[in-house]
């Protein structure tokens, strides 16, 4: 994957834009200026104001310093700012689909999460001589989860477990390593008697 343009186009396929957030945030304003403009309108018009006029909003914000105590004004500070930091990151950082690319050489190869995770289930209910509905794998950006629920009397290691999903995950080549962790769930007596 040498290409400038296969770079972008996988970049493209793997991660997400912050449209959700950017939505939000431009509702939010739009409500807030729709808000000013009727305090505005209205006070203009002699009308009484529907919460605070702008006069008083302006009079409420010059003295809210010396008005309220400081720690309340120190702790709305904070939460403004932490509001701001929130929408700073989103802005900056960039979302993750749920998807990994595959080392292919010079092809680009986009799969889903949802892919590896079935590949990988199958393949170990292969080796583990288990059903397959015993098997549950959870792929994420950088983790890889397996849990296996054998039946009553049904000896499962959990070493060869975890071996044989690490030498699945490499047969895939993909170009970001992934952590595995496998959980062995015995059943319990309720599941007996069901």
């Amino acid at each position: 994957m040498t290409s400038p343009a296969l770079r972008r186009v996988v970049r493209r396929e793997t991660h997400s834009p912050r449209t959700v957030a950017m939505f939000v945030a431009v509702i939010l304003l739009i409500l807030a200026l729709a808000y000013i403009g009727l305090e505005i309108v209205l006070s203009l018009l002699a009308q009484p104001a529907l919460l605070l006029g702008p006069a008083a909003a302006a009079g409420w914000l010059i003295g809210l310093p010396t008005a309220q105590p400081a720690g309340l004004v120190i702790a709305g500070s904070v939460v403004l700012a932490i509001i701001g930091l929130v929408f700073l990151w989103l802005a900056v950082t960039p979302g993750r689909l749920s998807r990994h690319t595959i080392d292919a050489g010079d092809r680009a190869v986009v799969v889903d999460n949802g892919v590896i995770a079935s590949a990988l289930a199958q393949h170990l209910a292969e080796e583990a001589g288990l059903a397959r509905d015993d098997i549950t794998v959870g792929v994420g950006h950088r983790s890889v989860d397996v849990t296996v629920r054998p039946g009553v009397g049904i000896p499962v290691d959990k070493a060869a477990v975890q071996a044989a999903a690490e030498a699945e995950l490499e047969t895939y080549r993909l170009t970001r390593s992934v952590r595995t962790r496998v959980r062995i769930e015995r059943p319990t007596q309720e599941d007996d008697e069901l």
